[in-house]
């Protein structure tokens, strides 16, 4: 496995403060985000490793090539994170999206990183057609580039599990508006992939019980998304 070589750290640190790794893989020179925030950390994710709602130590969002083949995503993702040094259950994310053009943004201590590639892009309710081999004009035809639209957020406050799953709710909503507003005919893309990190309960701390976009850290949260997304966009986005 190639050794993940992180470039010197520069800035002010940050809650959501992801390292910037490279590797090289199958003669292409790869990157990663990895951000380790260490225990005390409860996370909420749909990513193929570590996802559910439980106590993480890490989060990679890793660049895999274009045409990837393996059937192994998860033993992929946690072997790349044990060469960059996590240790620990953590969060692993792919995309074939250069994450080193990511976006990030913050709001009122909630932040957000995301990465984007929107080449195969569409409305999560498409005909069922586009499923069983049939073209409408709602479908995408023709062979599929990648696309991956990946968020990972941060708070630093304590939500109870309805919340955290109330959280992903917002920040799938923030990043639809954003595709929106970027004049994106879509929802997203099918490989999507979202993970929301909160502080674990601790005695005498309070538990916030929601996380919708007119709670107090859900509308944090979706601005925050919403502005990451939309810097993370390629520029043909934004023609």
């Amino acid at each position: 496995m190639p050794a993940l070589l992180p470039p010197p750290r520069t800035g002010a640190a940050r809650l959501l403060d992801p390292e910037h790794l490279t590797r090289v893989e199958d003669g292409e020179r790869l990157h990663a985000l990895l951000w380790r925030p260490g225990p005390g950390w409860r996370m909420v994710s749909s990513a193929v490793l570590g996802g559910g709602i439980a106590e993480r130590a890490w989060v990679l969002n890793a660049q895999v090539a274009h045409g990837y083949r393996r059937t192994d995503p998860a033993r992929h993702l946690a072997g790349l994170a044990r060469a960059a040094g996590a240790r620990g259950p953590g969060v692993g994310l792919m995309t074939a999206a250069d994450v080193s053009a990511h976006g990030r943004a913050r709001d009122g201590g909630a932040e957000a990183v995301a990465t984007a590639g929107v080449s195969v892009r569409g409305w999560a309710a498409a005909p069922q057609q586009c499923a069983t081999g049939a073209a409408p004009p709602q479908c995408t035809t023709g062979p599929a580039p990648p696309g991956t639209v990946n968020i990972v957020v941060a708070l630093p406050v304590a939500l109870s599990d309805a919340a955290l799953v109330n959280a992903v709710m917002t920040a799938t909503e923030a990043k639809v508006q954003a595709l929106l507003d970027a004049g994106l005919d879509c929802s997203g893309t099918p490989t999507d992939a979202v993970c929301v990190a909160a502080r674990a309960p601790r005695d005498g701390a309070d538990v916030h019980a929601f996380a919708g976009p007119r709670s107090e850290w859900g509308a944090r949260l979706a601005r925050a998304v919403h502005r990451a997304v939309r810097a993370a966009l390629p520029a043909v986005a934004h023609s």
